[in-house]
């Protein structure tokens, strides 16, 4: 691998913001990011992620790349929660495995974020619609999870109402503001977009390490609880996201030669949800552990991705001849 693109990555300034979270954890810091504050730059940074992509699209030629990418996009939601929940059935039962394997079907909007910042930092151009992959990505592995805690729950005693889980699924605020956002981006013409940039762009990476250090402090509570639940979590926890994003990030020169493109469907494959899932969950399995599902996703999986993770899929992507 190419140190270099580790090493920037390594000191992106967001990143550290990140490490400085879970250092005041361990130090048993009183820092904290207010609750209602955290909850506010989560949704900028999912409105100017959208946003902008939405212009992105608005300029792109609608071709089958694009059409293939949303169907991948799909297809993997479906099936990494299909053959995650197998794995998952040799060591937790059929709530928490479903709720796993729908946590690593699903997407982290966060992670995605953050990858495209180390694509600006790269400069590595990347297609608008990659934020309609990314937000079509989160109904899909919550259906398959529920579906499947459906089938092979041997007691039978909790049935899931599907209707209101998909519903919940769609409608979910996450997933509804980037869809929206996306949408407004694309009918804003040009120079309206030009008024709003000092927000939508210029102050994006400033609120990015706000946000991560949030991350890194929530990250930083949850890591030693977790640790104690065994090895086999903190292993499936790098284990199949590292496995997802490698596959892609070669599979991936089969209908695209976008470096960048390749890239955001790589981190899409490897990344796990750690908020439109356990929001889900709760209705559909709540005898699912949250302090099991939850920790893997957000202090194992999104640290490694967001480290070691996103160098790697781009070294792969490059390595079999990507173009920028």
């Amino acid at each position: 691998m190419d140190l270099h693109l580790l090493i920037d990555n390594l000191s992106n300034p967001a990143l550290l913001f990140f490490f400085l979270g879970i250092l005041a954890t361990q130090l048993k810091s009183d820092l904290e990011i207010p609750e209602g504050s955290s909850k506010f730059i989560s949704l900028y940074l999912l409105l100017s992620i959208g946003f902008k992509g939405g212009q992105e699209l608005s300029h792109s030629q609608l071709d089958m790349e694009i059409f293939w990418s949303i169907a991948a996009g799909i297809l993997l939601a479906i099936i990494v929660p299909l053959y995650t929940f197998f794995l998952l059935r040799r060591k937790f039962n059929v709530y928490n495995s479903g709720a796993i394997a729908a946590s690593y079907g699903s997407v982290s909007a966060v992670t995605f974020v953050t990858a495209i910042s180390f694509l600006e930092m790269e400069q590595i151009p990347f297609g608008g619609h990659m934020v309609a992959v990314m937000a079509l990505m989160e109904a899909p592995s919550i259906i398959v999870g529920v579906l499947l805690i459906a089938i092979y729950n041997k007691e039978r005693t909790e049935k899931p109402a599907l209707g209101k889980i998909v519903r919940h699924a769609v409608t979910n605020g996450s997933v509804l503001l980037i869809l929206g956002s996306l949408a407004i981006g694309l009918l804003a013409s040009e120079q309206q977009a030009e008024g709003i940039k000092p927000f939508t762009t210029d102050i994006f990476k400033g609120f990015l390490a706000v946000f991560l250090l949030d991350m890194g402090i929530t990250s930083g509570k949850k890591i030693a609880a977790f640790i104690k639940k065994g090895w086999f979590a903190f292993a499936f926890a790098i284990v199949i996201p590292l496995f997802n994003g490698c596959i892609v990030a070669l599979a991936s020169d089969t209908f695209s030669d976008s470096t960048g493109n390749r890239f955001l469907l790589s981190i899409l494959a490897a990344s796990a949800s750690y908020i439109a899932v356990p929001a889900a969950m709760r209705l559909a399995a709540p005898k699912a552990n949250p302090s099991l599902y939850l920790p893997m996703a957000l202090a194992i999986t999104f640290p490694f991705n967001i480290t070691l993770g996103m160098p790697l899929y781009l070294y792969l992507i490059q390595l079999g001849g990507g173009v920028v």
